[in-house]
């Protein structure tokens, strides 16, 4: 048994220890002893997007995002689509997520199109939202509590089909105003939270990992682990920031 795992653009969308959601999911398969091949993807290398079973995106500065669009509308985009309408897995953080969007507009009014694979859309802001945030997933993306890190000026608006990955508890989320957080659609998960997520969050990398694996292997269930360090630091984080 193995899971082929795509890092899309490592080279610019990786903030705030991103890359440790990639380092949570490959050790959570091997501590189970399922084989796993990361291959990275930075700005102008290619691959057959379709033999990868989960892909994950980053977040970045408006600048990384701009830079990557000739790449992405390259062929990308299309590839990308293809493996969302095919139900292969995506996690999607920040400018990972709103990349998966209709388009960013900027502050300063300029409007950035992205791949379309979810309706929803970003607006730039000049007032960031930022700081340690709560949010409780859907019943249908694990019904847990999330503690992260989001640090953003775009403000985040689901369209027709896209639901909330959750609720926000405390913080911002997706725009501050509705108190919803991220985003889900198909299998893709999209989501402001830095941190990184996973290593804090086991039920909800658990989530990501079961549904890679139920899709190559249906009826494969994933054993449980023993993930007493990994509920105490996530335990810590709700306990601070429900006293705030």
């Amino acid at each position: 048994m193995k899971l082929s795992i795509c890092h899309l653009y490592p080279d610019v969308l990786n903030l705030y220890g991103d890359t440790g959601n990639i380092i949570c999911l490959k050790k959570r398969l091997e501590w189970r002893g399922i084989d796993t091949e990361v291959t990275l993807l930075p700005i102008g290398a290619n691959a057959d997007l379709s033999r990868f079973d989960l892909f994950f995106i980053g977040g970045g500065q408006d600048f990384e995002q701009e830079v990557l669009l000739t790449d992405l509308h390259g062929g990308k985009d299309k590839e990308i689509l293809a493996a969302v309408e095919d139900e292969k897995v995506f996690l999607c953080i920040c400018g990972g997520y709103q990349m998966m969007g209709q388009y960013y507009l900027t502050h300063t009014g300029q409007q950035c199109d992205y791949i379309g694979a979810l309706k929803l859309h970003t607006v730039g802001s000049d007032v960031r939202m930022i700081g340690n945030y709560m949010f409780k997933c859907a019943e249908e993306s694990s019904g847990s509590t999330i503690v992260g890190f989001e640090n953003h000026s775009g403000r985040t608006y689901l369209g027709e089909g896209v639901s909330p990955l959750g609720t926000v508890l405390h913080g911002f989320g997706n725009n501050g105003e509705d108190h919803t957080e991220g985003a889900r659609f198909k299998n893709v998960f999209g989501a402001y939270c830095h941190g990184p997520m996973l290593p804090k969050n086991p039920e909800f990398a658990d989530l990501i990992l079961q549904t890679a694996l139920s899709r190559r292997y249906p009826g494969t269930v994933l054993p449980p682990l023993g993930d007493g360090l990994e509920i105490n630091a996530h335990d810590h984080m709700a306990d601070r920031m429900e006293k705030q």
